[in-house]
């Protein structure tokens, strides 16, 4: 029988069998906190209120700049913001990035910083996973891609556009997916290419 189109769910559990399959399906190796982060971030973007942002409109980076500035909660709460943003756009809206002003490669960039520098502050309860989402940030933005796909936000059928993802960010996942599809993907390309 076919699967119904509404599933009786909350959103909670909806990602973590999403999230826990893409884990297992790309082999990688994250702690339970980790994956149950990566829940939490899915399902606080489905209950996202975007009145309630403060600037919204502001770059990430000079989000990130004035994060680093700060002190204390606002800074934390800053550099977990860019952190998180930055995962969720890089998982999720990579395609759509591919001809704007920054790339994917950007969000990766930022992600990375933020969640290192919320690892370096030593928080007794997150900073290990702040220092494992720095530290396997592209690993868990193909995990975010796939569960992407599965849920059908997003596709990443166009072969080129998997290719040019694939030379910009060097993604595992994505060179599998080239290879699932006949194309070898040549890792004698730069991945600075001139748009």
């Amino acid at each position: 029988m076919a699967e119904g189109l509404v599933r009786n769910e909350s959103p909670a559990e909806y990602f973590k069998e999403l999230v826990e399959t893409a884990i297992e399906h790309q082999h990688v190796a994250v702690c339970e906190f980790t994956s149950f982060y990566l829940v939490n971030l899915l399902t606080g973007f489905v209950q996202f209120d975007r009145s309630s942002a403060t600037a919204a409109e502001e770059p990430l980076g000079i989000r990130l700049a004035r994060a680093l500035q700060a002190g204390g909660s606002r800074q934390r709460d800053g550099l977990r913001e860019v952190g998180d943003l930055s995962l969720f756009i890089s998982g999720f809206f990579a395609d759509s990035l591919t001809r704007s002003l920054v790339d994917v490669d950007y969000y990766i960039q930022l992600g990375e910083c933020a969640y290192g520098s919320l690892a370096r502050r030593g928080d007794p309860a997150l900073g290990d996973v702040f220092d494992e989402l720095a530290g396997k940030f592209t690993a868990c933005v193909d995990v975010l891609s796939e569960v992407s796909e599965r849920s059908a936000l997003a596709s990443n059928s166009d072969v080129l556009r998997l290719y040019e993802k694939w030379i910009r960010t060097r993604s595992r996942r994505s060179g599998d997916l080239l290879v699932e599809r006949g194309i070898v993907p040549n890792y004698s390309v730069s991945s600075r290419l001139i748009q």
